[in-house]
């Protein structure tokens, strides 16, 4: 069987090139504060509502007050998202 014949590529390819795209650096300077805030909360929520026996921080709550203070840590969390 006959050989066929091995073309050979011109070499004059050029790739393309890349475009150049403006990142904008915002400043998030804002979100370790704010997120260390809503864990200082939720976890203060907590513990006041533990050392003074449900009384505090909202009566009418009662246990529903746990709840609230995972909210802010939650929350908390929902914020770290941001930080870059």
């Amino acid at each position: 069987m006959p050989k066929s014949r091995i073309r050979k590529k011109a070499d004059d390819y050029t790739p393309p090139q890349k475009k150049a795209t403006n990142i904008k650096l915002t400043s998030r300077s804002w979100v370790a504060p704010v997120m260390l805030a809503m864990f200082l909360i939720g976890l203060a929520w907590i513990v006041v509502f533990y050392v003074t026996d449900g009384k505090l921080p909202i009566d009418p709550l009662g246990n529903w007050n746990i709840v609230v203070g995972f909210g802010f840590i939650a929350a908390g969390f929902g914020v770290s998202t941001q930080w870059k």
